[in-house]
Parts: structure tokens; sequence; C-alpha cells
């Protein structure tokens, strides 16, 4: 049977600030502009996440969709959503830029081990609607 591509979106809302302590602030904002506003800024994200797999072939899916929202939901969204990144989760490192880079792999790394059906393909994020990333893993 072939290998079909399941995506599921996911969207919150999180603050955050990229700056570099050991920098002074006309470098800080030289380098990173805006996201380097000392009272923080935020953006409506969008997450993908793309699983790969065989369908079964009873059920005909990979997985129930409704089961990868609950994980990214339990596992992601429900950390970051209104959060900020760069204090409030606890699995992003307080010395680690939350980049969207970044936040990809991380995501990436929380998700792959709750994915059991199927396998974990792309995790894309969408900052703005100019701007996204997407990670395929190592």
């Amino acid at each position: 049977m072939p290998t079909v591509y399941l995506t599921r979106r996911e969207r919150f809302n999180a603050a955050h600030k990229l700056w570099v302590e050991d920098w002074d602030d006309a470098t800080n904002m030289e380098i990173f502009g805006k996201c380097a506003n000392k009272n923080w800024h935020g953006h409506n994200y969008e997450l993908f996440v793309t699983i790969k797999g065989e369908p079964d072939p009873i059920k005909g899916y990979i997985m129930d969709a409704k089961a990868l929202s609950e994980i990214i939901q339990k596992v992601i969204t429900d950390k970051v959503d209104h959060a900020n990144l760069n204090l409030d989760v606890d699995f992003i490192p307080k010395n680690m830029q939350p980049t969207t880079e970044n936040l990809t792999i991380l995501f990436w790394q929380q998700l792959e081990p709750h994915i059991s059906q199927g396998e974990l393909h792309c995790i894309k994020l969408c900052e703005t609607e100019n701007i996204y990333v997407e990670y395929f893993g190592t």
C-alpha cells in the first residue's frame, strides 16, 4: 500500500523576545529588530504536524485526525498558548532563542515519542503569513 501524509493544523498565540544578554541594546536592535522589543511582542502561530504511513486496511486512515489533534494540544499548544516563550514553557531552555527555527525542533522532540501510528514526517510553524519554518527531523 502507498505511503500517504496526514497533516493537522493547530493554532496558538504566544509572546517572545529575541535578545542576547551579552550584547548592548543597539546590537540587539540591529540584529533582531522589532523582535528585540524590551516589552516583548507576540505572534498568532499556525502549527502544522504531518505524519506519514500506510492507511489501515479496515479504518482507511493512518491515524485518527482527532487523536492527533489531542496529542498536539496536550504536548504543545496547551503549554505554549498565551504563554511567554522565553519564560513560561518548561521544554524551552532559558538560554535558547525562541525563534521559529528552534521551536520546530523542540516541538518535534516533544511530539515524536507520542506518535504511535504512522511516523512523524514534518513540523511546519508559521510565525506570520510570510514567514514559516519546516523541520523534517534529524
